[in-house]
């Protein structure tokens, strides 16, 4: 799930840097609707801080295409395009069934394609993609293709970030969907990070044959980022204890619901699962209590990772060679955080999330930070 609320529901239910290549649309002169927006590069509550754009509903990701950003929103099933102060619906992706943490969630392109991560109607998680044509500024998402299905869904859980690693591999997170066991099944697309090809075929190099599992023993994955050196780096929220940055290996087991965070030399053996004869699960390089972090989107700029934390309402710096260390900023200043990117001239985008239900909304959330990344360096 996300953050504190998390403990709540469940006991109700029972690349130098990695920018997410994507798509995006400009209002355009044949006078399609738009949305108004406030957009200032000057509105500003702290130094380096300013708002690109407020009153987005429920944000989940941001993605760029020659420039442009498409934002989608959870809740409506909505990929909007911000121009000149404008936001315009470019699609609303059909087929999708919100509830709970489940939605239209992450997006990424490549090679002229939008690959976009949704909860379907069938409760089921699913992986689409589109074809992306600019016309006037404008752009078009046309030309639907399923890339993977079968994933599965729960109220809670579903992971749903989608990102193209620098061997071009699609990576495609998921979560346990409140099925823990499915995490240390390897026939499950549960619990897993998932590695593809662009157009949803599996990798002849994967660790498993046939299989689009590259690791597992995940609990609900939201984050992933690359390395200049290609080291990639995934966050995890833990249950009620601790919260993961991990360095994802391929074919690596991260422990849950074995273990979460670092390993106890007196870790129950009974919670492994029946048939496997394994206790080699790899321990996270960080934890954070799961009340300061509940990590989502993230990533890396130069030779440093950053993470936007929802329940812990911070973005978290972590440094590339020590990711064993880290800072934290804008401490419930802004509320909720869901995303962080790197836009194309290299400033940081974070995205609040203050209007899904689970936040606090201040006036004009959610909304789009723009963060010039040196101002962080004296930020505590």
């Amino acid at each position: 799930m996300t953050e504190p609320s998390r403990r709540a529901v469940l006991g109700v239910l029972g690349a130098t840097s990695l920018v997410a290549a994507t798509s995006a649309c400009t209002a355009d002169s044949a006078g399609n609707p738009t949305d108004s927006a406030s957009a200032s590069q000057g509105s500003t509550s702290r130094s380096g801080v300013a708002d690109v754009v407020t009153g987005l509903k429920a944000p989940w990701s941001v993605v760029w295409v020659d420039g442009a950003p498409l934002i989608s929103q959870r809740d409506d099933a909505r990929i909007r395009q911000l121009s000149g102060g404008k936001l315009r619906e470019v699609l609303t992706v059909p087929g999708v069934k919100h509830g709970g943490e489940g939605g239209l969630l992450g997006m990424a392109v490549h090679d002229g394609w939008l690959a976009v991560y949704y909860t379907g109607d069938d409760d089921t998680n699913r992986v689409v993609r589109y074809r992306c044509a600019k016309r006037e500024g404008a752009v078009r998402l046309t030309g639907r293709q399923q890339i993977l299905d079968g994933i599965p869904a729960g109220v809670v859980h579903n992971g749903g970030r989608v990102e193209f690693g620098p061997d071009g591999k699609l990576y495609v997170s998921t979560g346990d969907s409140t099925q823990r066991e499915l995490a240390q099944d390897r026939s499950s697309l549960a619990g897993k990070i998932l590695r593809l090809e662009p157009d949803g075929g599996v990798p002849g190099d994967n660790p498993f044959v046939r299989s689009p599992v590259w690791s597992m023993g995940h609990r609900n994955v939201q984050g992933m980022a690359w390395a200049a050196d290609r080291t990639m780096f995934a966050v995890e929220f833990g249950e009620n204890t601790w919260d993961e940055l991990n360095v994802i290996v391929r074919g690596g087991n991260y422990g849950w619901p074995v273990r979460e965070g670092r390993a106890k030399t007196d870790f129950d053996t009974s919670l492994v699962p029946r048939g496997t004869g394994s206790t080699s699960y790899r321990n996270p390089v960080q934890q954070w209590p799961t009340s300061e972090a509940s990590p989502s989107g993230m990533a890396v700029l130069g030779d440093t990772i950053y993470i936007a934390a929802l329940g812990g309402q911070r973005l978290i710096t972590v440094p590339v060679s020590h990711p064993s260390a880290s800072t934290q900023h804008f401490v419930r200043t802004y509320g909720r955080l869901r995303d962080v990117v790197v836009a194309p001239d290299r400033s940081l985008w974070v995205l609040t999330n203050n209007t899904d239900t689970r936040g606090d909304p201040r006036p004009g959330d959610d909304r789009i930070l723009r963060v010039d990344p040196t101002s962080l360096s004296t930020d505590k």
